[in-house]
């Protein structure tokens, strides 16, 4: 339902004019990254794991600064499941993926495929599929695979890419998209 207000503008795009304007007045944004431009000065995540049934809703980031406790929670959130080995993330990685998840315009949260993967891991992962790399992001901490229900595996690697900040894989038979803060590059079908 649209609302109208008296001056014949909508609401979201009123709602849109004072952010735009909020935005442009921040230090903080003008200076940030091109693909942090869609994160704005407050940075927020939602993800939930269909393998551990956890979810993370926070607030990580704020004018510039990186919540250590929220990061900490992402950090086990972002865990190998398999073995419940951690491994710091990256943050850049946190920030491509709530900048995509923001140009997305969904509030519905991520679901989490995979983050960090311990060697082992990985090892039995590249045994069972040629897909996976030998020196895969995801040993590093800076690497996520992410599904949305509400938006195509297109919608979201286009998003992804428009951050320009890392890595997008596109696996639409598998049904999720691969984001990490490695060098720009994409690939898949």
């Amino acid at each position: 339902m649209t609302e109208m207000t008296s001056g014949g503008f909508t609401r979201r795009a009123l709602l849109g004019a004072f952010a735009a304007s909020a935005v442009a007045a921040a230090p903080t944004y003008s200076n940030a990254a091109g693909f942090l431009r869609g994160a704005g000065d407050i940075r927020r995540i939602r993800m939930y794991s269909g393998r551990t049934g956890e979810r993370v809703d926070m607030i990580y980031w704020i004018e510039g600064d990186y919540l250590a406790d929220a990061i900490k929670e992402i950090n086990y959130f972002m865990r190998d499941w398999r073995n419940d080995e951690i491994k710091s993330i990256d943050a850049r990685t946190i920030d491509i993926m709530a900048a995509a998840h923001n140009l997305l315009d969904v509030s519905e949260p991520y679901m989490l495929i995979s983050g960090y993967r311990s060697p082992s891991t990985n090892a039995m992962l590249r045994a069972r599929s040629s897909g996976v790399a030998k020196n895969s992001r995801h040993l590093y901490g800076q690497a996520a695979d992410l599904r949305l229900a509400s938006r195509s595996v297109g919608q979201m690697y286009s998003a992804a890419k428009a951050c320009g900040g890392g890595g997008v894989g596109r696996y639409t038979r598998s049904d999720f998209v691969h984001m990490d803060c490695g060098p720009v590059r994409s690939w898949g079908s």
